[in-house]
């Protein structure tokens, strides 16, 4: 058989194995949350999940579609900072509902058990945006309260944007932000873990697919000789899950007591 007679065959192979990576691209940024997301549904608790990791994955996807404005790149990581965005405020929707539910169910037993309304008086006033009290940021009581927060912050960056869109030098410097907030996204789960002296409630499967996501991509970007900023920022997200797998260790084997709070628990360690 002549070479040019499997043509027919090659082109269509090489379309759907092109589909399928632009495919991947797009939702395999998403893929590490499912079981996380499993698991507050099944326990009905999100005490293990900062939703700080939340808030990083938003703010940077925000930054890089507003990136896109200024420098357009393939259009499967624009659709994948879109489906992340919109993966991430689901998150928040079920850890706000957990934390609100569980809130809910301490405070009845609390007024089944008083003679008055007294303690229904006395319970922490629910939190919201419109606070602006930094001591309470990113820990409301109500899912539209951190709806309002991110359309507040893509409203203020795009305006800036509009402005600045003809100069370089803040298009770069908004790509390397978006890059760098990114690098960022274990940190939040690195710090929880740290103040809670454990790893329970968190998803070893999510960490493990942050791990390996993060040094595939990594390794891409050497090989590939990407932005001097892109393997470091790469490199940071390594070391950050292997700082968070090796919590996983430490504190499996070698438990260690919770730092005490002395606050009222319905009131502490919000999401």
């Amino acid at each position: 058989m002549e070479p040019g007679g499997l043509e027919w065959l090659l082109v269509p192979m090489q379309q759907l194995v092109s589909w399928g990576a632009a495919g991947a691209m797009v939702f395999g940024g998403v893929v590490p949350y499912i079981p996380q997301y499993r698991d507050i549904r099944r326990t009905q608790n999100a005490e293990g999940f900062s939703t700080y990791v939340c808030l990083v994955l938003l703010v940077a996807n925000i930054l890089r579609i507003l990136f896109w404005f200024g420098r357009r790149f393939e259009s499967p990581l624009l659709w994948q900072s879109i489906i992340m965005i919109i993966t991430m405020l689901l998150m928040l929707k079920l850890c706000t509902e957990v934390r609100v539910s569980n809130e809910l169910n301490i405070k009845r037993r609390s007024f089944a058990a008083a003679d008055s309304k007294d303690e229904e008086i006395k319970a922490p006033p629910k939190r919201s945006y419109l606070d602006f009290d930094l001591n309470y940021f990113w820990h409301w009581s109500k899912f539209t309260d951190y709806l309002q927060c991110v359309l507040t912050f893509t409203g203020v960056t795009g305006y800036i944007t509009y402005l600045w869109l003809d100069s370089s030098l803040f298009v770069e410097t908004l790509g390397f932000l978006a890059v760098f907030t990114e690098a960022m996204l274990g940190v939040p789960q690195l710090y929880r873990n740290y103040q809670n002296r454990s790893t329970e409630g968190m998803s070893i499967k999510m960490v493990l697919m942050w791990t390996s996501g993060d040094t595939f991509k990594t390794v891409y970007f050497i090989l590939n000789q990407a932005p001097f900023q892109f393997s470091i920022c790469g490199l940071l997200q390594v070391f950050v899950d292997i700082a968070i797998l090796l919590q996983v260790y430490l504190y499996s084997y070698y438990p260690q007591k919770p730092v005490s709070h002395t606050a009222h628990p319905a009131s502490t360690k919000a999401l």
